[in-house]
């Protein structure tokens, strides 16, 4: 959910938190920060459910959460907030085949480690017929604090998702990225949905956990922001007015990292399929590096469309994934689905191509569009079968590496 991460991507420099870094001890040289292009470096963390490996229904581990926090389990696997979760760090990654290697690699440790406890693991934000009264909240101080804190809404966090981080040199370049991005955020959430299902119903909405999120306030789309000073007046306020305890709370949908010199990308849904996660990072890696490039250039005004029109496109993206209407906040009209994918895949068509990414890019598009998104698949499942059973038990299927 907010755990710092141990093993993602960025450069050596300071963190890009308003917190100041620690200091070395004056005897050692102090290195000089190691600048590193925007989007050269990336990585994904995702979060799973915890089910039986028969029934399929939500299945507390606390031996596996203890063992994640005696760092136990594998180097790649954290705790989240209930013992029903588990989270995976990837490595830094430059390259998509390096990418892909890693999701596999942590996918695996993460299934090996839920085995070792008489689980299984379940790649998809919400589950498809439990909730959050199965849930048991890890015996950590950080969560203790979070319920302490937020009550309620701590203690029904029933949803999963996945991050990306993206190496930026400094918090001003990722101000300026996230300022830039938000109109982008809406279809990049729509090829990622993976929760139809909530307490066991079908909520008609492909990414249900945008909307159960949104009751946080400390989630959602940031507004603008316009520089690295403001962006640390507005979380000085934050932690003032006793919402967040630090930045490592802010939840929006795109945050520069408390701790990391990244821009992190937290709007998705978890991807079922490897193959999205890989999709899904890749165009959110190439939306920073164009973005970058034209905040340095500065040769056009940043888009400010209305917070109403970005928590409308939100809302859409979320209801219809790509299989609907999208709604553009910057246009103020109504896109077909798919449309608005080749939209955005026009706009980063030369970076993708500069890079030797644009094939394998629009393979894995080709294929969302020929399938579907992961909540789409859900709900043919439900439909086809009318058992809840089955649309987890393909959700594992889909989501392990080797298959049950």
């Amino acid at each position: 959910m907010d755990r710092p991460p141990a093993a993602v991507p960025g450069n050596s420099g300071p963190p890009l938190a308003a917190s100041p870094p620690s200091q070395p001890p004056s005897s050692q040289p102090v290195p000089a920060p190691r600048r590193v292009a925007p989007g050269t470096t990336f990585g994904v963390e995702e979060e799973f459910h915890l089910v039986d490996p028969v029934t399929f229904a939500l299945a507390p581990s606390p031996e596996l959460a203890a063992a994640v926090l005696r760092h136990e389990a594998g180097l790649r696997i954290h705790a989240e907030i209930t013992t029903t979760q588990l989270e995976t760090a990837s490595g830094i990654c430059t390259s998509l085949d390096g990418l892909r290697a890693e999701l596999l690699e942590t996918r695996a440790e993460a299934s090996a480690a839920a085995a070792g406890a008489g689980v299984r693991i379940l790649p998809a934000s919400t589950h498809p017929f439990d909730g959050w009264q199965e849930q048991v909240l890890t015996p950590a101080p950080r969560y203790e604090a979070m319920v302490q804190r937020w009550g309620g809404l701590a203690l029904r966090q029933d949803i999963c998702g996945c991050h990306v981080h993206v190496g930026v040199p400094d918090l001003e370049t990722a101000v300026a990225v996230m300022d830039r991005a938000r109109p982008y955020l809406p279809v990049l959430l729509a090829m990622t949905g993976s929760s139809p299902f909530h307490d066991g119903v079908d909520t008609g909405y492909d990414s249900y956990r945008t909307l159960w999120w949104a009751r946080w306030p400390n989630t959602g789309v940031p507004e603008y922001l316009g520089s690295a000073e403001r962006f640390s007046e507005v979380v000085a306020g934050m932690v003032e007015s006793g919402v967040v305890a630090d930045g490592s709370h802010l939840y929006w949908d795109v945050r520069p990292s408390y701790h990391l010199p990244t821009l992190e990308f937290r709007l998705a849904d978890v991807c079922t399929d490897v193959d999205d996660a890989v999709l899904h990072a890749a165009l959110v890696g190439s939306l920073v590096r164009v973005l970058a490039a034209r905040a340095e250039a500065d040769l056009a005004p940043v888009p400010r469309p209305r917070p109403e029109l970005l928590r409308a496109a939100r809302w859409r993206a979320a209801r219809h994934g790509i299989g609907g209407e999208l709604f553009d906040p910057v246009r103020c009209e109504l896109v077909d689905g798919r449309e608005a994918v080749r939209l955005l895949l026009a706009e980063l068509e030369e970076d993708l191509r500069g890079r030797n990414e644009w094939d394998p890019v629009a393979e894995l598009v080709q294929r969302l569009f020929s399938r579907g998104t992961s909540a789409s698949r859900q709900r043919r499942t439900w439909l086809r079968t009318g058992n809840r059973r089955a649309v987890a038990e393909q959700i594992v299927r889909e989501g392990t590496p080797g298959g049950l």
